[in-house]
């Protein structure tokens, strides 16, 4: 199982990226999939949170500019991330919570989210 991040780049202030998380290998089921992300010298945060069902949950500091979503048919997640700020700047991880033998939470390799003018 592998999980696969892309979409992220160099934006302007203001700006937008949509980032995506696609699932890979012999995936029987996904039950909650996440976005984290790492500045430099800060520890990883989460940033927002899906169920299988749909629900979704923000930290403080992205509600209301970025949107989780995710196609269960094509195991993949998204992140739209609009009214980009400098604070954002981040490399991005995607954490899944998939069966295999039993329920087992993997990582996706990272994509590089920068905001500057």
């Amino acid at each position: 199982v592998q999980l696969q991040a892309s979409g992220g780049g160099l934006v302007q202030p203001g700006g937008s990226l949509r980032l995506s998380c696609a699932a890979a290998g012999s995936i029987p089921s996904i039950n909650d999939m996440a976005w984290y992300r790492q500045a430099p010298g800060l520890q990883r945060e989460l940033v927002a949170r899906i169920t299988r069902s749909g629900s979704t949950t923000y930290r403080d500091s992205v509600e209301g500019r970025f949107t989780i979503s995710r196609d269960n048919a094509k195991n993949t997640m998204y992140l739209q991330m609009d009214s980009l700020k400098p604070d954002d700047t981040a490399i991005y991880f995607c954490n899944a919570q998939i069966y295999t033998i039993g329920w087992n939470y993997f990582w996706g390799q990272g994509t590089q989210v920068t905001v500057s003018s």
